[in-house]
């Protein structure tokens, strides 16, 4: 008896929040079991473990989508797991062992996000980093209307410093999973120039970049990330 269609889970990043994904589960519609999950931000091995929890709870074959840093955790979290099928990475970090979210994005010039990080101590120890308020918009979702935008610089869930600062331990999953990239090229917290370097290296059975998409893709480009998410999905079903 053939497996059930995967379950998609998607995997938020840093200065975002799960509803970010409400575009791109729009378009995946009724036809797909999907669910956008709370991304804690704290460490990646924490995170990841989290997500691991959530893909138990499922109990059958899942496809991790992760945007930005939550490629790091889908990264993490898919490997050595069998019920997971496909990785999708959206405008994400797609890491290889010993590599973090800070020296992938400063591999090749570009990034501008680290001017407009505020950031302050938590009571657990370390600092948390947002982007200001003021800079959100053209910084994150350059793409997306003033209205959308205001409403997602106020929503932003921070991120630690640890967690930008982990390094991906053990085989990368997307070694020995299919693959699947999409990103655009005016991002401006992950250089384009990076995101063709992982998406390289991964040989993916998919890649499709999108000519003046934001970092903000599932919000501002909900259609164009759907597809290929389906897309994962029917290569592997």
């Amino acid at each position: 008896m053939p497996d059930p269609q995967p379950t998609i889970v998607l995997v938020h990043g840093a200065f975002a929040e799960s509803a970010s994904w409400n575009g791109v589960l729009e378009r995946l519609g009724a036809a797909y079991d999907s669910v956008a999950v709370a991304n804690p931000l704290r460490s990646v091995a924490g995170d990841a473990a989290y997500v691991q929890d959530v893909v138990r709870g499922i109990g059958g074959p899942v496809v991790l989508v992760g945007h930005s840093y939550g490629g790091m955790v889908i990264t993490q979290a898919a490997a050595g797991d069998t019920s997971v099928r496909a990785l999708v990475y959206v405008n994400a970090f797609a890491p290889d062992t010993g590599e973090s979210a800070l020296t992938l994005s400063a591999k090749f010039p570009g990034s501008t996000l680290a001017d407009t990080l505020v950031q302050y101590p938590v009571s657990t120890g370390g600092n948390e980093v947002a982007i200001g308020q003021d800079q959100y918009h053209a910084q994150f979702c350059a793409d997306s209307s003033d209205d959308v935008a205001a409403l997602m610089a106020r929503t932003q869930r921070p991120i630690t410093e640890q967690g930008l600062a982990d390094k991906l331990t053990g085989d990368p999953a997307w070694r020995s999973l299919p693959s699947w990239f999409v990103f655009g090229d005016a991002d401006k917290n992950i250089p384009a120039e990076v995101h063709r370097f992982m998406a390289e290296r991964a040989n993916p059975r998919g890649q499709r970049e999108v000519v003046g998409g934001s970092h903000a893709m599932t919000v501002a480009r909900p259609s164009e990330v759907a597809e290929t998410i389906i897309e994962a999905v029917r290569g592997v079903s």
